[in-house]
């Protein structure tokens, strides 16, 4: 599997994402820049990664000026047509904003902007992992037709948790309706989160729950 990350101005973990995908799960990274539009180099097999970060200053709103970038363009045809596609903190918020996966993110219930490890779990499975968050506008919400159909077609991935794996108020660190952390599109080829997986992904952060989340989108070997 081969994966571009797309640069934007304003993107702040595209270095993060690369040094994790590239030396610690030892996969074919290529950049891409916001303003060109080529993805010839990729297959449906491969992987568009829309880093964390402030896209265009965060003007309007988180990731309202990135989905009309050239490079967004080009990643939504790839969509469409089958490939895959990741969007992290920001890169979920333009993954809303251009229509890829439902729903919207909003400013944190207690207007804070937010950075630390949280907890998350795996929807459709027993494992809890610590993963970090750094975001102002990170609780998702979406209407109550929008959230019985992700239920009902299993498109919620991630829910925030306590340590214990405990889906709770508590441990919900931005409002998020339902604890929901991260989702994905219908025909699960497109995937969206806040928290960063990039950042736990190495031993010399004594984090290394990232790599699980990777595993579990692409069964990266």
């Amino acid at each position: 599997m081969k994966f571009g990350v797309v640069v934007f101005p304003g993107s702040n973990c595209d270095r993060d994402m690369i040094g994790a995908l590239q030396h610690d799960l030892n996969q074919d990274v290529v950049p891409l820049w916001h303003k060109d539009k080529d993805l010839s180099l990729f297959s449906t097999e491969d992987c568009i990664v829309l880093p964390g970060g402030f896209s265009y200053g965060d003007y309007l709103r988180c990731g309202a000026i990135a989905r009309f970038s050239p490079m967004m363009k080009s990643v939504i045809d790839f969509a469409n047509n089958g490939g895959k596609v990741l969007g992290v903190c920001n890169g979920f918020q333009i993954l809303c904003e251009s229509g890829l996966l439902p729903g919207v993110l909003l400013r944190n219930a207690k207007q804070q902007f937010v950075c630390k490890n949280v907890f998350i779990k795996e929807e459709k499975g027993n494992a809890t992992l610590k993963i970090p968050v750094a975001h102002g506008e990170g609780r998702y919400f979406a209407s109550n037709d929008v959230l019985s159909t992700l239920t009902s077609n299993n498109q919620i991935l991630y829910r925030y948790c306590d340590a214990a794996g405990n889906v709770n108020a508590e441990s919900n660190p931005n409002g998020a309706t339902n604890n929901i952390a991260g989702i994905c599109n219908k025909n699960r080829n497109v995937f969206g989160m806040m928290p960063h997986p990039e950042r736990a992904c190495s031993d010399i952060l004594n984090n290394v729950d990232g790599k699980t989340v990777f595993n579990s989108l692409f069964a990266l070997s």
